[in-house]
């Protein structure tokens, strides 16, 4: 197959380039760089069935040839982005959303979005069903991402229903791997960042918040197998284990062999932040055969390495950094 991924220099969109490229498809990645960035598909410049091409999708998207599929995963996706860069993020997810969606009519080509949990908003129904329809402040600062989401699967679905477009959708929860950025802002890159430098990890009110975490590889196999099955509409994919922050610091600090511990600040209420966030993934089960395999603590343990290299990189680490993870 030949195979465009929009936002292929991102986290999500470089490991999809590695998974159709070891799968033997030719892969055309379309970036413009805002928030991806070039080093993470480094290793692939000069492989044979790999093109890149720097654009932004909100302009009209010219690919010359044939497509037999485009997913389309250009977008600013963690709230540090979203926050700085409203107008963008509602652009790509409304402008480029069509644009490619009428590439894929032009082309005859197989659309998947990649949606987010984001459209369930600040949840009032916990685990959330494909079937809940969210609890979102429209006018709030998160909803210029939750509501670009939710026109983005409005869109694909009036293609799918108005043209026969054959569409996929997937609702993408909290992932998690190596090639995330340091400036991302969540709760895995800043808490592995803390412990390598030998920081406390902050932990905000009680830590009894959860988060539900997948690793890479785990959403690439899923969204693979969405793409090639026949469903039709949005499917959860993410990983139903809650795990409190608190928790969670407590396994970084494990792993990492950081003594800082962890320190408790008060309560960092941020609007409409949700305070669960947990996937039901039976339709998953049921229509794809997937569920995540990899465990938090395996997960995170090939996450490390990544993170450190890029902070000794940097030159932030303290020199008696340890030369390996501790288990």
């Amino acid at each position: 197959m030949r195979i465009l991924i929009t936002g292929g220099a991102g986290f999500i969109g470089s490991h999809l380039c590695d998974r159709f490229l070891a799968d033997g498809h030719e892969v055309i990645a379309m970036d413009n760089l805002l928030t991806g960035t070039p080093d993470n598909i480094a290793h692939l410049i000069g492989h044979e069935r790999f093109t890149f091409i720097k654009h932004n999708v909100t302009n009209y998207i010219y690919v010359a040839g044939p497509l037999d599929a485009i997913l389309h995963f250009a977008s600013p996706a963690s709230p540090i982005d979203y926050l700085e860069l409203p107008i963008q993020t509602l652009k790509v997810g409304a402008l480029g959303t069509h644009n490619a969606l009428g590439l894929a009519m032009a082309k005859g080509a197989r659309f998947l979005l990649a949606s987010t949990s984001e459209v369930y908003g600040d949840p009032l129904v916990h685990p959330q069903p494909e079937s809940y329809w969210g609890n979102v402040n429209p006018v709030g600062p998160r909803g210029v991402y939750d509501e670009a989401k939710r026109f983005a699967e409005a869109i694909t679905m009036a293609y799918q229903r108005y043209h026969g477009l054959e569409t996929r959708i997937v609702r993408i929860f909290n992932t998690y791997g190596p090639r995330m950025r340091l400036a991302d802002g969540r709760v895995v890159p800043n808490f592995i960042q803390q412990a390598l430098r030998r920081e406390p990890l902050t932990v905000y009110g009680d830590g009894q918040q959860t988060r539900s975490f997948q690793y890479i590889d785990d959403l690439v196999e899923g969204i693979v197998r969405l793409l090639f099955s026949d469903e039709k509409e949005p499917v959860n994919i993410g990983n139903p284990r809650e795990f409190t922050i608190r928790e969670f610091a407590e396994l970084v600090n494990r792993l990492t062999g950081n003594p800082a511990g962890i320190v408790v600040k008060p309560e960092l209420r941020i609007t409409d932040d949700p305070q669960t966030r947990q996937p039901d993934i039976s339709k998953a089960r049921r229509i794809l055969g997937w569920e995540p395999r990899v465990p938090l603590e395996e997960g995170i343990r090939r996450t490390i390495p990544y993170f450190r290299e890029q902070l000794q990189r940097l030159g932030q680490l303290p020199a008696e950094e340890p030369a390996t993870t501790p288990h």
